[in-house]
């Protein structure tokens, strides 16, 4: 089927998802919630926050949140952690964080895991043994032949509406007790391997796939109308732009356009093919007044300008986000030796340039009636 055909019907599938979601009024108009760093912004301003990940204890002194060059924090927590059994949620982690953010007035974006790179799950233990939920999980299968395919990491059954329907309800927890508190939610990378037909885990198509990741935009966005959702959609199974474009990225980026959901991705590398091809793409042309959010991960800062030969700045990479990708977010992560070198001594110099804003209702700790 040709590309555009096929795109044609996924969006009309995405479509169909949204007609149950509660969407703002404008919804290519997200700005998220009134207190978000975005709102604080008074305007245009990509808002730089500290991927720290798993790595929470770098937040136990405080020295990271009390520093005014960063609007927040982006932290990850796994679906297993949070929903240790059916229906039973354990948030008071989460909670500690938030409220240690917001009396240093600053925001918690929180990456909600339900895919690894290495060897173990991150979905509850439920999800693994009862039967209805056909594994839970299932390894992420890498590599484009049989001769290179591999295992490498896991990743929930985002096709299965069985397991869809338990991660909305998760999502729906939180957000009736996070909804307007945290800046927003970051739903993990789309790419997930199960390139070769041969090694699909059951149920598996690429066009079930593309459903199922605006399956969970839409649950997203529907328990956080106020927080922002920014949706990972960096690669797709079965397609590689623009060769081989089978409208799989496209449509997953339009569905959360549509519903007012931001987009974004993993790794800020200007030079890299592959990362301008697809998700740079589209975050470029992306609509006016659709969020945009990409993190700095580890070895991003240790990139090379082909042209050149020379490393990457904090600062062309800052200018690439702001200029080029119109970024509202850039996720600075934690790895040294650039992190105390580098991009903080960037980000001190640039909110000392300019004068901030008072920000009432900073220190706001309970959800909104």
């Amino acid at each position: 089927m040709p590309p555009r055909r096929i795109l044609a019907r996924l969006v009309l599938a995405g479509a169909a998802l949204t007609a149950t979601v509660t969407a703002p009024s404008d919804a290519l108009a997200q700005r998220c919630d009134p207190d978000s760093a975005i709102a604080f912004a008074r305007g245009p301003r990509t808002r730089h926050f500290v991927f720290v990940g798993r790595d929470l204890e770098r937040l136990d002194d405080g020295a990271l949140l009390r520093d005014p060059a960063i609007a927040g924090v982006q932290l990850t927590m796994t679906w297993r952690e949070l929903e240790p059994a059916r229906d039973r949620y354990d948030f008071r982690a989460l909670e500690a964080r938030v409220v240690e953010a917001s009396r240093h007035g600053k925001r918690i974006m929180l990456q909600l895991q339900d895919v690894s790179f290495v060897n173990r799950p991150l979905v509850p233990d439920y999800l693994l043994q009862d039967t209805s939920f056909h594994g839970g999980a299932v390894p992420k299968i890498e590599g484009d032949d049989e001769a290179t395919a591999h295992a490498e990491g896991w990743v929930s059954r985002r096709w299965d509406d069985a397991v869809l329907a338990r991660y909305a309800a998760l999502l729906t927890a939180l957000g009736r007790a996070f909804d307007g508190r945290l800046e927003g939610v970051t739903i993990p990378e789309t790419a997930i391997g199960f390139n070769l037909p041969t090694r699909w885990p059951s149920g598996f198509t690429f066009e079930r796939y593309v459903t199922g990741v605006q399956a969970m935009t839409t649950a997203a966005r529907r328990a956080f109308p106020r927080s922002c959702i920014v949706l990972y959609a960096n690669f797709m199974p079965g397609e590689w732009r623009p060769g081989n474009d089978r409208g799989y990225l496209s449509a997953v980026h339009a569905h959360a356009w549509r519903i007012g959901a931001g987009v974004g991705g993993p790794d800020l590398m200007p030079h890299r093919p592959g990362q301008r091809n697809h998700l740079y793409a589209l975050l470029r042309t992306r609509p006016a007044g659709v969020v945009a959010g990409v993190a700095v991960q580890d070895g991003n800062l240790a990139e090379r300008d082909p042209a050149t030969g020379t490393p990457v700045t904090v600062a062309s990479l800052a200018a690439f986000a702001r200029d080029t990708l119109r970024l509202d977010y850039v996720f600075w992560g934690i790895e040294e030796p650039y992190f105390s070198r580098d991009v903080l001594p960037f980000l001190r110099a640039e909110a000392a340039a300019r004068p901030r804003p008072s920000r009432p209702g900073a220190t706001r700790t309970t959800p909104r009636p």
